[in-house]
């Protein structure tokens, strides 16, 4: 592979860097794995070399991470981007950005001025030496934009935050169904019936309402015909990801994460274990660092165009996140005044929707002028003249303190799980389950988050704006479930339902109702609870675990079935399989390609015949369907159960034959299930030079190595973006691995180097120690500021 100019130099030969804007000498080591190593003199510059770096390595990445959020996509790519540029902004922190920084804690300010301060360096390097630039801004024509401050934390909209599109969604099934049909969806924990809520007439909320969301939400695609569209043809880039993509991958982005006691484990240390799943990408969502200054000793992960880490270690402390689903958005509808469209109901009278006009800039064209619209709750999403309606969404966006896993700087430096556990007021957004371990023993979890008050109402469907239903503040972060040194000896979590009781009387405010399939969950609590001498290779080999607990309790219904045709030919290959979905198993890919593709489409077929219903139910609740499969009765009979089952399997027999040659033999899950990682601008290539795989792989979306994959092709859409694994106290002896590479860089190095691992199911050292880090560095930069001479002043 081509290298970058930054990877050129041999060994531990020194580059020197003059910088202005630093304050002292400093110096980055970049380990044989691709992790930068930064050591400097004080917290404005380690923070101001973490954001050089992450442009270093990351930059066209962050580059379009910022124009995408801040609605400054058309500029550089033309008209066909107008219209997410339009959506982004009504996604925007609006609020006071004095209050907005204060939320974060003391010091976030001078941080993310120090970051951003970094990135602008790098990019003042490259204008004096364009070859350090990405080779995707010159495919593509552009240049990378300098940072303000403020452009760190006003970006929301690539946080995960429910659960509005859910709500818009259980509006449209009840107006075709009944709530029992929705559970097929969404089942409801703890439960509620929607039937019983006063909302808003479901044709009120049409499936447009979610248009903006998701083009607001979207990544950037890069479509010959897109970079080529007119200033008239921009309003046909407006749908550019379709409803069922956004629902999948809102339903597959979850994390797994523990921590074991000392008192469990094989060293009597603790162990944490963090392996976050979001949509596999190229380059990596993540980014590993470590940063080092007076008063700091922190390595981890975080997002790029974000400073700090969010799941690591210090000196004293390990922590790890998983996604928690409190329900922090509603949907709200309008009635507007007859008279004046602009007027909406509120309270006793009538209120004026607010209208920004803002500038959009298009390359090519003159300066386009167009209309954001706001309600009192948050961003207009759709508007029916006829009815008179408004549908409005209020989110956590809106809120001081909101910016993706910003709340993280708060935690950096704590010392001890109790200290860790004060610092997490200030985590806003996304609501996330939290495990920490320090050195003294302790562990504990954590939830945190913005969780809304919400007295009269549970948040699942959308209610009238007319002031019946307000947030009336938020829980207090110390108020959120959370637990210190179980007696079992380990906490876990993997985005399951798992409120404490105490949390599910009836009378009990509302937290959440939707989470994720809890198979994971349980396969890490049965896994857990077993090894009572727990060590750093058993949570290496968890995170990678692919036994199926789908598929275990589905091949236990099969015992009634006849074995003849090609349904007993399924059920012979089953018969005594262990239901591991290992990369080169037969029954593996026999299972889930009658799961996913067969059964599951079955189920929701029997259960909403009308195809327009039944794609509203996509992808369906993984566990509920299980369920009517164990237990039909009374949703169906056993023998209605029992023909579905015969019916399928013969079916993907059949199917899996086609797909993988008549020989059994020769099936494997991993023939079908395969990770490519596809560039951006690939279309624009025409080759697959920057895609990194195929590789062929285990797992599924309902096991602990989560490799959530489209149905329609079992092409993976999601999985683990990084994965840590963290001896508490020995540091140097802790794993890791960012897929595919550190480098975003098509040239460098690591910009596909541990791919390979990772379909491997391995680990890579996670170095901490000064000797450790001497010992592995393959690059050593040097830096000192611009009053001193040296190799280039920026």
């Amino acid at each position: 592979m081509p290298e970058t100019p930054s990877d050129t130099n041999p060994g531990t030969a020194p580059e020197t860097f003059v910088l202005h804007g630093l304050e002292g000498p400093a110096e980055i080591r970049v380990d044989r794995w691709g992790i930068a190593h930064i050591e400097a003199g004080s917290l404005h510059d380690v923070f101001f070399l973490q954001g050089w770096n992450a442009a270093r390595d990351r930059l066209w990445q962050i580059d379009l991470w910022r124009k995408r959020g801040l609605g400054l996509l058309a500029a550089d790519f033309g008209p066909g981007y107008l219209a997410q540029d339009h959506a982004a902004r009504h996604f925007l922190y609006r609020g006071d950005m004095d209050a907005e920084w204060a939320a974060y804690g003391d010091g976030t300010r001078d941080i993310c001025a120090a970051f951003v301060a970094g990135i602008n360096a790098w990019i003042a390097l490259t204008r004096v030496e364009p070859d350090r630039l990405p080779p995707e801004f010159a495919l593509l024509g552009t240049r990378p934009a300098s940072w303000e401050p403020e452009d760190v934390v006003r970006i929301r909209s690539h946080a995960l935050v429910h659960n509005a599109l859910s709500e818009i969604l259980r509006a449209q099934v009840l107006g075709r169904a009944d709530a029992e049909t929705d559970r097929l969806r969404a089942d409801l924990e703890p439960p509620v019936d929607p039937g019983s809520l006063t909302g808003s007439d479901p044709r009120d909320v049409p499936l447009a309402a979610c248009e903006l969301y998701k083009l607001g939400t979207a990544p950037v695609s890069f479509e010959p015909a897109r970079l080529q569209a007119t200033l008239d043809e921009a309003p046909s880039w407006s749908r550019v990801t379709a409803q069922a993509e956004v629902v999948r991958r809102l339903a597959d982005e979850g994390s797994n994460n523990w921590a074991v006691h000392g008192e469990r484990t094989e060293t009597g240390r603790p162990i944490l274990a963090s392996d976050p799943h979001r949509t596999q990408a190229v380059p990596s969502l993540r980014y590993l660092v470590h940063l080092r200054a007076p008063g700091l000793d922190v390595i981890g992960a975080g997002e790029p165009a974000v400073p700090g880490v969010s799941i690591g270690h210090n000196q004293d402390l390990a922590f790890g996140l998983t996604i928690f689903r409190a329900d922090q958005e509603d949907v709200y509808v309008y009635e507007t005044d007859p008279a004046d469209p602009d007027r909406y109901r509120y309270g006793g009278g009538w209120e004026s929707v607010v209208r920004v006009d803002e500038r959009f800039a298009v390359k090519g064209c003159p300066d386009q002028h167009l209309a954001l619209s706001f309600t009192r709750h948050g961003p207009i999403l759709h508007q029916d003249h006829r009815r008179r309606r408004l549908v409005a969404i209020r989110s956590v966006w809106a809120e001081p303190g909101s910016a993706a896993y910003l709340g993280s700087l708060s935690y950096l430096r704590a010392d001890t799980v109790d200290a860790f556990a004060r610092s997490l007021s200030h985590w806003g957004s996304p609501a996330v389950n939290h495990v920490a371990a320090d050195t003294k023993g302790d562990i504990g979890w954590f939830t945190a988050g913005l969780v809304p008050l919400r007295a009269n109402w549970p948040g699942i469907l959308p209610v009238p704006g007319d002031g019946r239903y307000e947030w009336q503040g938020f829980r207090d972060a110390a108020a959120l479930p959370r637990a210190k040194n179980p007696a079992g000896g380990f906490v876990a979590s993997a985005n399951e339902m798992n409120l404490p009781k105490s949390f599910l009387a009836k009378d009990a405010p509302s937290i959440g109702h939707e989470w994720a399939d809890g198979s994971r969950a349980r396969r890490i609590r049965q896994t857990l609870s077993e090894q009572t001498r727990h060590g750093l290779a058993d949570s290496a080999a968890l995170q990678t675990d692919v036994l199926s607990l789908i598929a275990e309790r589905l091949c236990a219904c099969l015992e009634n079935l006849p074995a003849t045709g090609d349904t007993g030919a399924a059920l012979r290959l089953l018969s005594g399989w262990n239901s591991c979905l290992t990369a080169q198993s037969a029954p593996a890919a026999l299972f889930e390609l009658w799961w996913m593709t067969h059964l599951r489409p079955g189920i929701l077929g029997r259960f909403a015949p009308d195809p327009d219903l039944r794609r509203l139910l996509l992808p369906g609740d993984l566990d509920r369907l299980v369920v009517l499969i164990e237990t039909p009765e009374p949703a169906w009979s056993t023998e209605d159960r029992d023909a579905l089952l015969t019916r399928t399997l013969a079916a993907a027999w059949a199917d899996c034959a086609t797909r993988l040659g008549p020989d059994p033999a020769a099936w494997a899950w991993s023939r079908l299930h395969q990770a490519l990682m596809r560039h951006a601008a690939s279309p624009l290539r025409g080759n697959a030079e920057w895609d990194v795989g195929p590789h062929g792989v285990g797992g599924s979306q309902s096991t602990v190595m989560n490799m959530a994959y489209r149905p329609e092709d079992f092409s993976v859409t999601s999985g683990a973006s990084v994965r840590l694994v963290m001896d508490v106290g020995d540091w140097d002896r802790s794993l890791c691995l960012n897929y595919p590479g550190q480098s975003g860089d098509p040239r460098s190095r690591h910009y596909a180097d541990l791919a390979e691992t990772w379909a491997a199911s391995d680990h890579v050292p996670f170095l901490y120690s000064p000797d450790a880090i001497s010992k592995a560095t393959a690059r050593l930069l040097r830096f000192k500021p611009a009053t001193s001479p040296g190799r280039s002043a920026v």
